[in-house]
Protein backbone atom coordinates (compact mmCIF):
# COMPACT_ATOMS: atom_id res chain seq x y z
CA UNK A 1 0.00 0.00 0.00
CA UNK A 2 1.08 3.58 -0.57
CA UNK A 3 -0.27 7.06 -1.01
CA UNK A 4 0.75 10.03 -3.12
CA UNK A 5 0.42 13.78 -2.77
CA UNK A 6 -2.43 14.89 -5.04
CA UNK A 7 -3.31 18.40 -3.89
CA UNK A 8 -2.88 21.06 -1.27
CA UNK A 9 -5.83 22.46 0.64
CA UNK A 10 -5.86 26.20 1.26
CA UNK A 11 -8.37 28.00 3.49
CA UNK A 12 -9.72 31.40 2.38
CA UNK A 13 -12.30 33.98 3.35
CA UNK A 14 -13.38 34.14 -0.30
CA UNK A 15 -12.46 30.97 -2.17
CA UNK A 16 -13.60 32.23 -5.56
CA UNK A 17 -11.53 35.43 -5.42
CA UNK A 18 -8.43 33.65 -4.15
CA UNK A 19 -9.03 30.92 -6.70
CA UNK A 20 -9.01 33.43 -9.53
CA UNK A 21 -5.72 34.85 -8.27
CA UNK A 22 -3.98 31.47 -8.18
CA UNK A 23 -5.50 30.38 -11.49
CA UNK A 24 -4.06 33.49 -13.14
CA UNK A 25 -0.76 33.10 -11.29
CA UNK A 26 -0.28 29.50 -12.44
CA UNK A 27 -2.10 29.60 -15.78
CA UNK A 28 -4.50 26.90 -14.55
CA UNK A 29 -8.21 26.28 -14.96
CA UNK A 30 -10.89 26.89 -12.33
CA UNK A 31 -13.73 24.58 -11.28
CA UNK A 32 -15.91 24.07 -8.23
CA UNK A 33 -17.23 20.91 -6.63
CA UNK A 34 -19.73 22.88 -4.57
CA UNK A 35 -20.39 26.15 -2.69
CA UNK A 36 -17.35 27.40 -0.82
CA UNK A 37 -14.87 25.23 -2.71
CA UNK A 38 -12.74 26.28 -5.69
CA UNK A 39 -10.65 23.65 -7.47
CA UNK A 40 -7.58 24.50 -9.54
CA UNK A 41 -5.71 22.25 -11.97
CA UNK A 42 -3.85 22.59 -15.28
CA UNK A 43 -5.89 22.69 -18.47
CA UNK A 44 -6.41 19.21 -19.89
CA UNK A 45 -5.26 17.58 -16.66
CA UNK A 46 -6.49 14.05 -15.85
CA UNK A 47 -6.74 13.85 -12.04
CA UNK A 48 -4.86 12.39 -10.26
CA UNK A 49 -1.56 12.61 -12.11
CA UNK A 50 1.85 13.32 -10.48
CA UNK A 51 2.66 15.83 -13.22
CA UNK A 52 0.89 18.40 -11.02
CA UNK A 53 -0.18 18.88 -7.42
CA UNK A 54 -3.60 20.52 -7.61
CA UNK A 55 -5.02 23.18 -5.28
CA UNK A 56 -8.35 23.10 -3.44
CA UNK A 57 -9.36 26.44 -1.91
CA UNK A 58 -12.01 26.12 0.81
CA UNK A 59 -13.94 28.98 2.42
CA UNK A 60 -13.44 29.31 6.17
CA UNK A 61 -14.22 32.28 8.45
CA UNK A 62 -11.18 32.05 10.73
CA UNK A 63 -8.57 34.79 10.22
CA UNK A 64 -4.95 34.12 9.32
CA UNK A 65 -2.86 34.93 12.41
CA UNK A 66 0.62 33.44 11.85
CA UNK A 67 2.99 32.58 9.02
CA UNK A 68 1.80 29.47 7.20
CA UNK A 69 3.83 26.32 7.76
CA UNK A 70 3.10 25.13 4.22
CA UNK A 71 3.74 27.32 1.18
CA UNK A 72 4.39 27.17 -2.55
CA UNK A 73 7.64 27.93 -4.34
CA UNK A 74 7.13 29.10 -7.92
CA UNK A 75 9.83 28.30 -10.45
CA UNK A 76 11.36 30.60 -13.08
CA UNK A 77 13.60 30.04 -16.09
CA UNK A 78 15.77 33.18 -15.93
CA UNK A 79 16.35 36.29 -13.83
CA UNK A 80 14.29 38.24 -16.34
CA UNK A 81 11.45 35.73 -15.98
CA UNK A 82 11.65 36.01 -12.20
CA UNK A 83 11.35 39.81 -12.36
CA UNK A 84 8.51 39.60 -14.88
CA UNK A 85 6.62 37.07 -12.77
CA UNK A 86 6.96 39.16 -9.60
CA UNK A 87 5.61 42.20 -11.46
CA UNK A 88 2.74 40.22 -12.97
CA UNK A 89 1.79 38.75 -9.59
CA UNK A 90 1.77 42.21 -8.03
CA UNK A 91 -0.61 43.26 -10.77
CA UNK A 92 -2.89 40.39 -9.78
CA UNK A 93 -2.94 41.50 -6.15
CA UNK A 94 0.11 39.88 -4.53
CA UNK A 95 2.40 41.90 -2.27
CA UNK A 96 6.03 41.66 -1.23
CA UNK A 97 6.42 40.03 2.18
CA UNK A 98 9.05 40.03 4.91
CA UNK A 99 9.27 36.82 6.92
CA UNK A 100 12.78 37.51 8.11
CA UNK A 101 14.40 36.10 4.98
CA UNK A 102 17.09 38.76 4.76
CA UNK A 103 19.13 39.14 1.58
CA UNK A 104 18.17 36.13 -0.55
CA UNK A 105 17.99 35.58 -4.33
CA UNK A 106 14.34 34.55 -4.23
CA UNK A 107 11.37 36.88 -3.71
CA UNK A 108 8.96 36.31 -0.83
CA UNK A 109 5.41 37.38 -1.58
CA UNK A 110 1.91 37.04 -0.14
CA UNK A 111 -1.28 36.35 -2.06
CA UNK A 112 -4.37 38.60 -1.61
CA UNK A 113 -5.29 36.79 1.63
CA UNK A 114 -1.79 36.96 3.07
CA UNK A 115 -0.62 33.41 2.28
CA UNK A 116 3.13 33.49 1.85
CA UNK A 117 4.83 32.04 -1.23
CA UNK A 118 8.19 32.39 -2.96
CA UNK A 119 9.18 33.25 -6.51
CA UNK A 120 12.50 31.47 -6.90
CA UNK A 121 15.52 32.54 -8.88
CA UNK A 122 16.18 30.14 -11.77
CA UNK A 123 17.45 26.78 -10.56
CA UNK A 124 18.20 23.87 -12.93
CA UNK A 125 16.59 21.32 -10.62
CA UNK A 126 13.17 22.93 -11.11
CA UNK A 127 13.22 23.43 -14.87
CA UNK A 128 10.74 20.63 -15.58
CA UNK A 129 8.38 20.90 -12.60
CA UNK A 130 5.74 23.15 -14.08
CA UNK A 131 4.83 26.50 -12.46
CA UNK A 132 4.97 25.08 -8.93
CA UNK A 133 8.58 24.14 -8.23
CA UNK A 134 7.98 22.84 -4.73
CA UNK A 135 5.48 22.49 -1.91
CA UNK A 136 7.45 23.50 1.19
CA UNK A 137 6.72 22.46 4.78
CA UNK A 138 8.34 24.20 7.76
CA UNK A 139 9.51 21.76 10.42
CA UNK A 140 11.94 21.30 13.30
CA UNK A 141 13.33 17.94 12.11
CA UNK A 142 13.64 17.45 8.33
CA UNK A 143 15.17 14.01 8.80
CA UNK A 144 12.23 12.85 10.89
CA UNK A 145 9.73 14.29 8.44
CA UNK A 146 11.55 12.59 5.56
CA UNK A 147 11.33 9.25 7.37
CA UNK A 148 7.59 9.59 7.94
CA UNK A 149 6.60 10.99 4.55
CA UNK A 150 9.05 8.74 2.72
CA UNK A 151 7.19 5.73 4.13
CA UNK A 152 3.74 7.32 3.95
CA UNK A 153 4.03 7.96 0.20
CA UNK A 154 5.65 6.18 -2.72
CA UNK A 155 7.61 9.28 -3.71
CA UNK A 156 11.39 9.13 -4.12
CA UNK A 157 13.62 10.79 -1.55
CA UNK A 158 16.24 12.97 -3.26
CA UNK A 159 17.99 14.75 -0.38
CA UNK A 160 18.10 14.55 3.41
CA UNK A 161 20.18 16.79 5.68
CA UNK A 162 19.68 18.30 9.13
CA UNK A 163 18.25 21.43 7.51
CA UNK A 164 16.45 20.25 4.38
CA UNK A 165 14.80 17.20 2.84
CA UNK A 166 13.26 16.84 -0.61
CA UNK A 167 11.23 14.18 -2.39
CA UNK A 168 9.44 13.90 -5.72
CA UNK A 169 7.03 11.57 -7.46
CA UNK A 170 8.65 8.26 -8.35
CA UNK A 171 7.81 9.05 -11.97
CA UNK A 172 10.19 12.03 -11.84
CA UNK A 173 7.54 14.59 -12.78
CA UNK A 174 5.76 17.46 -11.09
CA UNK A 175 6.83 19.57 -8.10
CA UNK A 176 9.03 18.54 -5.21
CA UNK A 177 7.84 18.18 -1.62
CA UNK A 178 10.42 19.79 0.67
CA UNK A 179 10.88 20.02 4.43
CA UNK A 180 12.83 23.02 5.67
CA UNK A 181 14.16 23.41 9.20
CA UNK A 182 12.69 26.47 10.95
CA UNK A 183 12.89 27.56 14.60
CA UNK A 184 9.22 28.51 14.94
CA UNK A 185 6.98 25.88 16.57
CA UNK A 186 3.54 25.03 15.22
CA UNK A 187 0.97 27.00 17.19
CA UNK A 188 -2.36 26.95 15.31
CA UNK A 189 -4.33 24.80 12.89
CA UNK A 190 -2.62 24.98 9.47
CA UNK A 191 -4.53 27.07 6.91
CA UNK A 192 -2.64 25.24 4.17
CA UNK A 193 -2.19 21.48 4.34
CA UNK A 194 -1.38 18.41 2.26
CA UNK A 195 -4.00 16.04 0.82
CA UNK A 196 -2.81 12.52 0.01
CA UNK A 197 -4.72 9.74 -1.75
CA UNK A 198 -4.27 5.95 -1.85
CA UNK A 199 -4.42 4.04 -5.11
CA UNK A 200 -7.77 2.65 -6.37
CA UNK A 201 -7.18 -0.90 -5.15
CA UNK A 202 -6.19 0.15 -1.60
CA UNK A 203 -8.41 0.11 1.47
CA UNK A 204 -8.90 3.43 3.27
CA UNK A 205 -9.11 1.96 6.78
CA UNK A 206 -6.03 -0.19 6.24
CA UNK A 207 -4.14 2.80 4.90
CA UNK A 208 -5.14 4.88 7.92
CA UNK A 209 -3.90 2.13 10.24
CA UNK A 210 -0.61 1.95 8.34
CA UNK A 211 -0.08 5.71 8.63
CA UNK A 212 -0.85 5.63 12.35
CA UNK A 213 1.73 2.88 12.79
CA UNK A 214 4.26 5.15 11.06
CA UNK A 215 3.58 7.97 13.53
CA UNK A 216 0.46 9.80 12.33
CA UNK A 217 -1.88 10.95 15.08
CA UNK A 218 -5.50 12.01 15.56
CA UNK A 219 -5.91 15.82 15.47
CA UNK A 220 -8.89 15.59 17.81
CA UNK A 221 -11.75 16.87 15.66
CA UNK A 222 -15.21 15.52 14.86
CA UNK A 223 -14.93 13.60 11.58
CA UNK A 224 -18.37 12.01 11.56
CA UNK A 225 -19.65 14.11 8.64
CA UNK A 226 -16.75 13.63 6.19
CA UNK A 227 -15.81 10.78 3.86
CA UNK A 228 -12.06 11.31 4.16
CA UNK A 229 -9.79 11.05 7.21
CA UNK A 230 -7.93 13.91 8.89
CA UNK A 231 -4.63 12.98 10.53
CA UNK A 232 -1.52 14.82 11.74
CA UNK A 233 2.09 14.03 10.90
CA UNK A 234 4.73 13.58 13.66
CA UNK A 235 5.15 17.37 13.97
CA UNK A 236 1.41 17.97 14.26
CA UNK A 237 0.78 19.19 10.72
CA UNK A 238 -2.73 18.23 9.71
CA UNK A 239 -3.25 16.37 6.45
CA UNK A 240 -6.16 14.65 4.76
CA UNK A 241 -6.20 11.02 3.69
CA UNK A 242 -8.67 11.01 0.81
CA UNK A 243 -10.68 8.05 -0.46
CA UNK A 244 -8.78 5.74 -2.87
CA UNK A 245 -8.89 6.79 -6.52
Amino acid sequence: MATRLVQINMKAHDDSVLGRFWAEALGWGVDSEGPGVTNLEPAGFAYPDPVAVCIDIVARPEPKTVKNRVHLDLGTTSTAHQAELVTRLQGLGATLADVGQGDVPWTVMADPEGNEFCVLEPRPIYQDTGPIAAVVVDCTDPRGMARFWGQAMDWTLHEVTDDHAAMRSAKGVGPYLEFVRTPDPKSVWNRVHLDIRPYPSDDLEAEEARLRALGATDPGIDQSAISWTVLADPEGNEFCLLTPR
